[in-house]
């Protein structure tokens, strides 16, 4: 049985890290919203997550607070991102994996 598993090469080590993220779209096509929820591993080019919300989908830029600290911190910074893959897990969750593509500066 041949596999249909995508294989993805990394350029960076990922390391397990819970870190907090804000998570928005970066335009408003595919619906507001603004989640933050914590990284399950990250590494230099960017990180995963789990959630139970399905409006992610693979290509969808977003606008991204990593780390998340609420009252804003100085080591918060603002990144544009892409989300480039998406897992359904076992139990009802989704993975996802976001790559940064480019720093927008400080949050607001």
């Amino acid at each position: 049985m041949q596999s249909t598993a995508r294989t993805y090469h990394r350029r960076s080590r990922r390391i397990t890290l819970s870190q907090p993220v804000r998570l928005r779209p970066s335009s408003p096509r595919g619906g507001l919203f603004d989640e933050i929820t914590n990284t399950t591993n990250v590494s230099r080019e960017g990180f995963y997550f789990v959630t139970r919300r399905d409006h992610y989908q693979e290509g969808m830029r977003l606008l991204i607070t990593i780390p998340y600290h609420f009252p804003r911190d100085r080591s918060d910074r603002e990144y544009l991102a892409q989300v480039v893959r998406i897992e359904l897990l076992d139990d009802g969750q989704r993975g996802v994996a976001v790559q940064l593509l480019s720093s927008v500066g400080s949050p607001q």
